[in-house]
């Protein structure tokens, strides 16, 4: 009698009904659908909401290893309860649609979810596609009426192969773990899996690096002219070697000034948009998530799990830009560049994150993160910024043993050999055109440093005596940063996987701190499961 769209969110179903005509809602208990005329055309749109079936183990299996699994209805365990009305809704409709069409989100969790409420709930075998990486009204009209032909399999089959490797990965080291525990008399719930395992192991290297980590007396030598410091290029550990710095009187400088284009930074992927949130605004990777999420599921970005950091033409990035033009006036102006400034990483199924145009009046943390991938966006459209860099280097003859003072030679290479000559530098910038930088938030440090040149007098020799310092603890952002590097998790989920073991009690503190917990959990597993 219709064709039946499925959506993950109900936001989604909400957006994609109003795309496509004036919608009548229908509601039953908590879940909802929405009935739409296009073009003539019946539309039943409807959605899961998120997973409506989960991995669990075939009866009978006890202990571990447990190796036979299936996927079962979500409402069958306590947590996923409030999904069975969804789930009872979609099978009632599913009965009187004559055509299928997935819009679940377009990526390898959204591919699953649109494939397994296909199979189990619909029994079809495939479907059509909607692609979309925006929920405005001209993409999701687009969308509709060119979907692909059927689910993308690609990401179908990697979703579903890494649920399972999830699953048999997670269940019988989790299991094996609580085994464990239980003969010390005590009982605590541990679970470690393909990538919480890892991503732990990561941090509790770094607690060992720093526990082991031995610090070293060192010397940085700076060489005074006037009110500037010139500092010499390598730090001293043997403290006899700074005999050779303690009665230089005079040098030879040079100083050489050029100038530097800086291009604005890339448009954001996940991981560098939840790196600058936290870093700008002390939002962690989770929260960044969320309300990249919020702001997706409202219309205003494009969709956040994305590892792109390209804004391809189709996207008509000249009309988000006028549309931007009314939040943004002074900062639109800039925009003036034809091709905007684009990063190495791609992603087959969706752009960079970039605003959509739509705005409306946000709260706080939504307005600052709306505020921080606009911004990005326009400054990828505008000019590089332009500096004045100047480098000054002051080159010396080393004290000779009898403690003659400079020995009459500065600068050069001496022709009886001997000891290298000494070095000592100073950088100043100047902002000539600030570019991009009036639009992101960037700070371009300027200093000044005067123009030396020929043979100068060294006022004074100064000695800084310090310590080195152990590695630094992972704050979320770093740790996410690692975890790409690592290519532990995915975009989606590294963020969750932190949460995760903080949860556990394997992890403290801002600055990340594996606990004793988790550093016995690694060891337990680096001697008995390496």
């Amino acid at each position: 009698e219709y064709i039946l769209i499925i959506t993950e969110k109900p936001q989604a179903a909400q957006k994609i009904a109003q795309a496509l005509g004036t919608p009548i809602k229908y509601s039953e208990g908590r879940a909802s659908y929405f009935e739409v005329d296009h073009k003539g055309e019946r539309i039943v749109v409807a959605n899961a909401v998120g997973h409506l079936f989960n991995l669990n183990y075939k009866e009978g299996q006890r202990g571990y290893p447990v190796f036979e699994l299936e996927w079962r209805p979500s409402y069958e365990k306590k947590a996923g309860a409030f999904t069975r009305v969804y789930l009872t809704l979609l099978r009632k409709l599913a009965k009187k649609a004559r055509q299928f069409i997935i819009a679940t989100d377009y990526d390898i969790e959204g591919e699953v979810i649109g494939w397994n409420v296909l199979r189990f709930i619909c029994n079809q075998q495939t479907a059509k596609r909607m692609k979309y990486s925006t929920l405005t009204k001209p993409e999701l009209i687009k969308s509709y009426e060119n979907p692909l032909p059927e689910l993308d399999w690609g990401q179908a089959y990697a979703g579903e192969t890494r649920h399972i490797l999830d699953w048999l990965y997670g269940i019988n080291l989790s299991r094996a773990l609580m085994a464990a525990i239980k003969t010390s008399g005590s009982f605590k719930i541990l679970s470690i899996g393909r990538v919480q395992g890892p991503a732990l192991k990561v941090i509790v290297d770094r607690e060992h690096e720093i526990t082991n980590f031995k610090s070293e007396q060192f010397w940085r030598v700076y060489a005074k002219v006037g009110k500037t410091s010139y500092k010499h290029p390598k730090d001293i550990f043997k403290k006899e070697e700074l005999e050779k710095f303690k009665d230089i009187k005079e040098a030879i400088a040079e100083t050489n000034e050029t100038q530097e284009k800086i291009q604005p930074p890339h448009p954001f992927d996940l991981t560098t948009l939840q790196r600058e949130s936290y870093r700008l605004h002390g939002i962690s990777p989770s929260q960044t998530l969320q309300i990249a999420q919020k702001l997706y599921l409202n219309g205003y970005i494009s969709y956040p799990r994305t590892s792109s950091q390209k804004i391809p033409e189709e996207i008509e990035p000249k009309k988000i830009l006028k549309a931007l033009s009314k939040k943004f006036p002074n900062e639109i102006k800039l925009a003036t560049r034809k091709k905007p400034i684009e990063g190495k990483k791609s992603d087959p199924a969706h752009p960079s994150i970039y605003p959509t145009g739509e705005i409306r009046k946000l709260q706080d943390q939504e307005e600052k993160l709306y505020n921080l991938i606009a911004k990005r966006f326009i400054s990828a459209f505008s000019p590089d910024a332009v500096t004045s860099n100047k480098r000054t280097v002051l080159t010396s003859s080393p004290s000779t043993s009898e403690g003659s003072g400079s020995s009459g030679w500065v600068g050069g290479d001496k022709s009886s050999g001997g000891d290298k000559p000494l070095t000592f530098t100073a950088s100043g910038l100047k902002v000539l055109d600030k570019g991009w930088t009036q639009i992101y938030p960037t700070k371009l440090e300027e200093s000044e440093i005067p123009n030396l040149n020929g043979k100068v007098k060294i006022d004074k020799i100064e000695f800084e005596e310090k310590e080195t310092q152990p590695p630094k603890r992972y704050s979320p952002a770093s740790l996410i940063t690692t975890l790409e590097k690592k290519n532990l998790g995915t975009k989606a989920t590294r963020s969750m996987i932190v949460d995760t073991l903080f949860d556990r009690g394997y992890l403290d503190g801002k600055s990340i701190k594996a606990t004793p917990l988790g550093i016995q959990l690694i060891e337990t597993l680096e001697k008995y499961s390496s």
